[in-house]
């Protein structure tokens, strides 16, 4: 199995802006800003109550900056199937949720540098009705910038494409600390080189073992050295850093994306979950309850505030 597409949320490409809406434009022509947004959720489907994800960018002649902090107001269009007529839909209020360990800032959506904040919008149980082409528009007061308006097409899909809440987890038989015959960059990228595999606690369990015995697992798929989005590794730390407190409530367990990053060779386990159509999206992460049904999934980005939460919703050992 090999990788041939990575989708990734654009955010994380410093100095580099692009949506259906069109580049930022740092002309300094104009009387402000100009902003872009980048839809970052993965995988939404029809039916189901989920996170919607949103980066929101900003152009002028200071260069490109992030939108962080603080809320934006979401209002959502259905715009066709080639079937059915465009009609109106949900409405959320997103909340800004930073790469761990970057700051939060304060309670007004504010123009950041890469080096300052770097995350995205998220807006709880947003439902689409129907599958098709949607499109957000986002508002919201900017500071030393004024009124934000921006849009950015999606498409949402009649069923899930990666496992889902409420599905069964896949019985994956992923590398670990005894998969000695691998290399230990294809347990994890940060070992690429001889380097000792880090997170040792994050390396011990396999998803299939963690089901059989009826633990809860908490599961990242991510690829921390490699991973386009500058996400990864942050997403990787924030859970050893959960494992250490939460350890009574589940097992932690990183599954790295790549087996050969040089041939471009996806490891088994993250293609069994996330390969789909010639494409690969990561970072996920994955809680799986005792009985091997997902319980919550989240993509790109997590709050671990929100994480923390739902494992302490899980019975102790």
């Amino acid at each position: 199995m090999r990788r041939t597409v990575i989708i990734t949320l654009m955010l994380g490409l410093l100095g580099t802006a692009c949506s259906g809406s069109g580049d930022p434009d740092p002309s300094p022509a104009r009387s402000g800003p100009s902003f872009n947004a980048e839809v970052a959720s993965a995988d939404l489907y029809a039916g189901a109550p989920q996170r919607f994800l949103l980066g929101i960018l900003a152009g002028d002649a200071n260069g490109i900056r992030y939108v962080s902090y603080g809320d934006v107001d979401l209002r959502f269009a259905f715009l066709g199937d080639g079937t059915s007529s465009p009609g109106t839909g949900p409405s959320a209020v997103a909340t800004y949720v930073g790469a761990p360990g970057t700051g939060t800032g304060g309670p007004t959506p504010t123009l950041t540098q890469p080096s300052e904040a770097r995350g995205v919008y998220q807006a709880e149980d947003v439902t689409f009705d129907r599958a098709g082409t949607w499109q957000v528009t986002a508002e919201a007061q900017v500071a030393d910038a004024g009124p934000m308006q921006v849009t950015g097409a999606f498409s949402v899909a009649a069923e899930p494409a990666v496992p889902a809440p409420g599905q069964r987890a896949l019985k994956t038989e992923n590398l670990t600390l005894d998969s000695t015959d691998e290399p230990p960059g294809a347990i994890d990228s940060r070992a690429v080189g001889g380097g000792p595999i880090p997170d040792q606690n994050l390396h011990r369990w396999t998803i299939a073992d963690a089901i059989r015995q009826h633990r809860p697992a908490l599961v990242t798929f991510a690829t921390p050295v490699y991973c386009q989005s500058k996400f990864c590794g942050p997403v990787v730390d924030a859970v050893e850093q959960l494992s250490q407190r939460y350890d009574d409530r589940a097992v932690f367990i990183h599954v790295e994306i790549y087996h050969d990053q040089v041939d471009n060779e996806i490891n088994q386990a993250a293609a069994d979950w996330l390969f789909r159509d010639d494409e690969l999206r990561e970072p996920w992460l994955f809680l799986i309850g005792a009985d091997g049904r997902i319980i919550d999934r989240w993509g790109v980005l997590f709050d671990p505030v929100e994480v923390a939460a739902a494992l302490r919703a899980l019975p102790g050992a």
